[in-house]
């Protein structure tokens, strides 16, 4: 909330924040400039209407919209849900943790903007531990997808560019002689081959960590019991020594043994034999107790979830979370070696990472015995993203110690100490999920116009969603007259509050229609130019209230 309250005033916003009274941001968001701050522990319907949404008597609501970033998602929906039901016109902005959740969202409440933290934050730090800038993460069109090299691109949606010639290479052909030199436009990344993925333990290992010190002493005493009775019964009693070996392993298990071996037995045998049966019920009951206190204590899949042997040039992320759980994905689409840092056995991560494989450590990431059994000392790259920020600094000066040579990037909530930190103490970047969301939470509530750059050999690509307005050049032409042979490309077009992404190019356009192109920044200018309405502004993306 601080960083969209700054963001949203300081492109002259009118801001009402509605905070906790309890946190301890509330007296700094009074003084970021917000018009008004509303302390209330729960967001009701009276609430929204003190702040401004009401849209009673066909009138519009005050407020121009609504902002939802609560960290729980439920009551983002059940305000959402509530505010449409106020005012159907509403523009509602959702910070959602679950995606499916929010495409779901998106497509009931019509004029919807559902962000995503961890999907807008994740490629970020990614990208920095890799110091990889082929690939380029946007959202259009209501989509996440990803532009880079073809050959690292799943579900191609088009080819931005043909880059055989790196020096000028061909924007936005229509056709391709070697497609795998493309840059193309996709919904995410090809799997690949993992040749040096680092080996979680398995069940061979987790077996041997069960067995610890405690099993193998009890083991060997229960041997030597079945050892010295086998014996003793051979040598006093003349059994042969197969069925004296019997006996004695079934006197120190508790199986039992038979009677009329020891009927005629002297009396110190017999009592001896009590002894013996008696010694191994309580080794039995004392091995089992040792057993499952392992199993309890080291958690099977954290014990089957550790790294085997000792990994190289891998990625070392500490902290599963969500933004966590989202990095393990692409860094494994990536067939990138990484290994997870988790404290936390419900983490989301932790079950991410079981799923695809990948080894977890469980422990405190800023312990040096769990950052070695990580393999630190040979990694090339760590991710301090923990949820705290004195968490992920200690982090970063173990790692510093442990390996000079190894990339680091920590998440920083506190601003000011994350420009403190890199400036004073070189541990590497450090990023921020909030200043990641914040510009575009601030672009979907003035509706401007985002756009991405995509590079290709010395050129570069814009892709953004544009608007056709009133009395616009544009209203009246067919969609596919907005093409341009390498200038621009129609992408999707908007229907509704969902996105056609096969639309059909004779399709006359109307006023408020709004469509995913890419394009050079001629092309994008000269399409500006017709889709704008001739009396505003040129410069104007945004809707006044």
């Amino acid at each position: 909330m601080l960083r969209v309250v700054t963001e949203l005033v300081g492109s002259g916003e009118l801001v009402t924040a509605v905070v906790n009274p309890a946190s301890r941001h509330f007296d700094r968001i009074s003084e970021l400039g917000a018009k008004q701050v509303m302390g209330v522990r729960v967001v009701s319907e009276s609430v929204l209407r003190r702040a401004g949404v009401d849209a009673e008597g066909k009138k519009p609501s005050t407020a121009r919209a609504l902002v939802l970033l609560d960290a729980d998602d439920v009551h983002n929906v059940h305000t959402a849900l509530t505010a449409r039901e106020m005012d159907p016109d509403l523009r509602i902005i959702v910070q959602m943790v679950n995606p499916r959740l929010g495409a779901q969202l998106n497509e009931l409440l019509g004029d919807c903007v559902v962000i995503s933290g961890p999907q807008l934050a994740a490629p970020a730090f990614v990208a920095d531990a890799l110091e990889d800038d082929e690939l380029t993460w946007l959202e259009v069109g209501a989509r996440r997808m990803v532009a880079g090299p073809a050959e690292l691109i799943r579900d191609h949606v088009t080819a931005l560019a043909n880059s055989t010639d790196s020096a000028t290479p061909k924007l936005l052909p229509t056709e391709s002689t070697d497609p795998t030199t493309d840059v193309v436009l996709g919904l995410g990344l090809r799997k690949v081959w993992r040749t040096r993925d680092v080996r979680r333990t398995g069940w061979v290992m987790a077996t041997r960590d069960v067995l610890d010190r405690r099993v193998r002493i009890i083991a060997a005493v229960m041997a030597l019991f079945a050892l010295t009775g086998t014996a003793l019964m051979h040598y006093i009693a003349g059994v042969p020594w197969l069925r004296a070996l019997y006996l004695a392993l079934g006197a120190v298990t508790s199986a039992g043994i038979e009677d009329n071996v020891f009927s005629d037995a002297p009396p110190w045998a017999k009592v001896a034999a009590v002894v013996v049966q008696l010694s191994g019920i309580v080794l039995v009951a004392l091995l089992t107790a040792v057993i499952v206190d392992s199993l309890i204590g080291a958690r099977l899949s954290r014990v089957i979830g550790g790294v085997r042997g000792r990994p190289r040039n891998h990625v070392i992320v500490c902290g599963l979370g969500t933004v966590g759980a989202r990095v393990l994905e692409i860094m494994s689409e990536r067939g990138v070696a990484v290994v997870g840092v988790e404290q936390d056995d419900d983490a989301p991560g932790v079950q991410t990472a079981h799923r695809l494989r990948i080894p977890v450590v469980m422990g405190d990431s800023s312990l040096e015995e769990t950052l070695r059994s990580a393999g630190v000392q040979r990694a090339q790259a760590v991710l301090a993203i923990t949820n705290g920020d004195i968490t992920n600094l200690e982090t970063a000066m173990v790692v510093r110690e442990l390996n000079e040579d190894a990339r680091i990037t920590m998440r920083m909530f506190d601003h000011d100490l994350a420009q403190r930190v890199e400036r004073q103490l070189g541990l590497g970047h450090s990023r921020s999920v909030s200043m990641l969301v914040a510009p575009a939470v601030a672009a979907a509530v003035a509706n401007r116009r985002s756009q991405t750059t995509v590079p290709a050999g010395r050129r570069v690509l814009l892709l953004t969603e544009v608007t056709v307005e009133r009395d616009s050049v544009a209203v009246g032409k067919r969609l596919g007259e907005l093409d341009e042979s390498g200038g621009l490309r129609v992408l999707a077009r908007q229907r509704g509050a969902t996105w056609d992404w096969t639309p059909a190019f004779d399709e006359v356009l109307t006023a408020g229609v709004r469509i995913a192109v890419a394009g050079t920044r001629s092309g994008l200018a000269r399409l500006l130019l017709a889709t704008r309405a001739p009396h505003r502004p040129e410069r104007s993306e945004r809707i006044e209230p």
